[in-house]
């Protein structure tokens, strides 16, 4: 006779979730030029001059304007480089993130 027990075999299936993406948004302020901005968002963006400019003007128009959705890492450090290159220059240009809903 065959005394062996047997368990049955279990899987765990572990799921993969796409990470929680966050928006970049750009404040407005009235004493960074507007110049700096658009080359700012040009630079670390990689927006085309047409496309900064109009990111610029709506900002400008509606006190803020999302500039660009980011996995949170990616979106934390693009503001942080974009807020960074105006406080080098003295100005109080400012990004920020916050989740997407």
């Amino acid at each position: 006779m065959n005394d062996a027990v047997t368990k049955p075999k279990t899987r765990t299936k572990t799921k993969v979730e796409r990470p929680r993406l966050h928006k970049v948004i750009l404040l407005n302020d009235d004493f960074t030029p507007r110049d700096f901005v658009t080359l700012v968002l040009k630079a670390e963006f990689r927006m085309t001059a047409d496309q900064a400019y109009k990111v610029m003007i709506t900002a400008h128009k509606l006190g803020a304007c999302v500039v660009a959705v980011f996995t949170k890492d990616v979106a934390e450090t693009k503001a942080t480089r974009a807020t960074d290159a105006g406080r080098a220059k003295g100005y109080p240009l400012l990004f920020t993130t916050e989740p997407e809903e």
